[in-house]
């Protein structure tokens, strides 16, 4: 079952803030179970609350579950059905095995010590995501501990790898646009090339984790987008 949610799911893919028929879908499956269900949190977060018989701590567990701007080409029998967009950060996987783990922990609340909330969160490919609106909302009031989750292709399929303290990296992002003067490209001396000037940006962007940063601190620094397009024969007068 957690495979056919995830396989629709990935078949029906919905970009950041976009997320409508996902949450309604999320919304919809826990709809009849013994749990609180709050929607449009964030907006289109959902926050299931699961009430344990006992005295305890309130437990968050979180999962993401927009998808991506990509145009996905695996031919798979459930490939996405939304063209430009496919869930190829795992969001699907998430959103799977966080409603069956909801809808498991939902049958055995009567053993739970404390209360368990779900957090189904939105938008989380676009900084400064989902998660803020979320917590201006008080999706976190009340909480003791949070517990995130992840999809890594990396790990050996069916372990599950933990760790104290933060496991993978914020995002924060930037646009630079570089101005110059263009020109032919038999006459680079009249002219001011933009694309050498961002290429020199680009490298030497890499110092900034080497040089600046405490080595016992991790960084990364990724130049995901490099626009000088036009003829190969004109240097560009501006670059993004």
């Amino acid at each position: 079952r957690m495979k056919e949610i995830r396989r629709y799911l990935h078949e029906n893919p919905e970009l950041s803030f976009e997320e409508n028929e996902t949450s309604k879908y999320i919304a919809n499956f826990y709809k009849d179970k013994d749990c609180l269900v709050e929607t449009n949190v964030g907006p289109n977060g959902i926050k299931v609350t699961i009430a344990g018989k006992h005295p305890g701590k309130t437990i968050a567990i979180r999962a993401d579950f927009d998808a991506l701007p990509i145009k996905e080409e695996t031919e798979l029998p459930y490939a996405s059905k939304n063209e430009g967009v496919m869930h190829a950060c795992g969001h699907d996987a998430h959103t799977a095995y966080m409603l069956i783990l909801g809808e498991t922990l939902i049958e055995m609340k009567d053993q739970l010590r404390g209360n368990v909330e779900i957090i189904h969160q939105p938008a989380e490919e676009m900084p400064p995501g989902g998660a803020k609106g979320m917590i201006d909302d008080g999706v976190l009031e009340g909480v003791d501990h949070v517990l995130g989750a992840h999809v890594m292709s990396m790990m050996e399929t069916g372990k599950i790898y933990y760790r104290e303290g933060f496991v993978q990296t914020g995002r924060a992002y930037f646009r630079l646009v570089v101005k110059g003067q263009g020109g032919h490209g038999s006459s680079p001396h009249t002219s001011n090339d933009a694309i050498v000037a961002g290429a020199h940006f680009a490298t030497t962007a890499q110092t900034i984790v080497s040089r600046r940063l405490n080595p016992f601190e991790t960084g990364v620094v990724t130049i995901g987008s490099f626009d000088g397009k036009g003829q190969f024969n004109v240097i560009k007068d501006t670059i993004t």
